[in-house]
């Protein structure tokens, strides 16, 4: 059986682990600066209203729960069916490369212009994976 997948799938993971101790890395301390108690953050007004100059990661972590979803799954689905090639596996890391450019960007300076345009090719990427491998299992 053919892993090359599971390697950027692998560190796709790994981002998601980073972005998640930046979120806590930034809002803690902001938290406790400026006074705010965990039970005023309750909900996600609350959340918006009071954590909005440092919830740029917190908003790409959950990003990093939606598309990349669909990535996990194929790296899955391709490697069970053997349909993980040379395209498949550059394919992959391109959306992973991608996705870690998606992210500087959002917890950096957070232009949103720049980082649509990241998201958007990476999301081509990724359909066009899917393209790819439901091509493939027609052959």
């Amino acid at each position: 059986m053919d892993l090359s997948l599971i390697w950027p799938a692998t560190a796709l993971v790994g981002l998601t682990c980073v972005v998640w101790f930046v979120l806590y890395a930034r809002r803690i301390p902001y938290m406790q600066r400026n006074r705010i108690a965990p039970d005023r953050v309750a909900s996600r007004a609350q959340v918006v209203e009071l954590l909005g100059p440092v919830q740029a990661p917190a908003n790409n972590f959950n990003n990093l729960l939606e598309l990349p979803v669909l990535f996990y799954f194929l790296a899955v689905v391709a490697t069970m069916t053997g349909r993980t090639g040379e395209a498949m596996t550059v394919a992959a890391w391109a959306f992973v490369a991608l996705r870690v450019l998606h992210s500087l960007i959002q917890c950096t300076y957070n232009k949103v212009m720049h980082r649509f345009l990241v998201y958007s090719a990476g999301a081509l990427v990724l359909w066009g994976m899917w393209a790819g491998w439901a091509i493939s299992m027609f052959r």
